[in-house]
């Protein structure tokens, strides 16, 4: 049983490795030439492995480019929701509104730092690509999900400007920390990261709160 065991381990590891290796290549191929260009066959060649290994690991190009965006949104390989995330629960039971909101604010900086990119890939072919489209349009859900439990979670510790419902709030928050205005006031307008976090952080605080 044991050396049973050990076998299936290393099976294991061996197609963990191999999927990371997808992921990373299919990664920098999509950011750097793009979602419609980038063939299976080409990410297969930048990870060293067969294009049958791909469709067997995840069956289509949709699902590598979900998985490498999963693996940037969550930065490791760990199946666990954003509101199970350390930094996440660290904001909705931070007493102080001030806290959580600066928590907010430096957890979206932190996905976009590695996922910024391949989310703006997304978002460019949605319009066209149906597949696409789908997946952006389940990334939007997820992001409005976070943001109405950071909402109402700030909404327990202090009033919200001008009687807002906590729904509202979530989509300011929601825009306030979006990729889109992550990447034209980083990428485009060249803030630094760092002068984003500030931004976002007092935008929230002036625009959801009297504080």
């Amino acid at each position: 049983m044991g050396e049973r065991s050990q076998q299936t381990d290393g099976r294991t590891a061996r197609a963990q490795a191999t999927r990371a290796r997808v992921v990373a290549a299919a990664a920098g191929l999509f950011t750097g030439t793009g979602y419609t260009l980038t063939s299976i066959g080409a990410i297969a060649a930048a990870a060293g492995v067969s294009e049958q290994t791909i469709y067997y690991s995840f069956g289509t190009k949709k699902a590598v480019l979900a998985a490498a965006l999963d693996r940037a949104v969550a930065g490791d390989d760990q199946p666990i929701p954003t509101l199970e995330r350390p930094w996440a629960r660290e904001a909705v039971a931070d007493p102080d509104p001030r806290g959580q909101l600066r928590r907010q604010a430096a957890g979206a900086g932190d996905i976009y730092l590695r996922a910024a990119p391949l989310l703006d890939v997304v978002r460019s072919a949605a319009p066209t690509d149906p597949d696409l489209g789908e997946l952006w349009a389940a990334n939007l859900r997820q992001r409005l999900a976070v943001q109405q439990v950071f909402a109402r979670a700030l909404a327990n510790k202090a009033p919200l400007r001008d009687g807002m419902e906590p729904e509202i709030a979530a989509d300011i928050a929601l825009t306030i920390l979006s990729p889109e205005t992550y990447t034209l006031l980083v990428t485009e307008r060249r803030w630094s990261h760092a002068a984003w976090q500030a931004w976002a952080e007092s935008a929230l605080t002036r625009m959801l709160t009297l504080l």
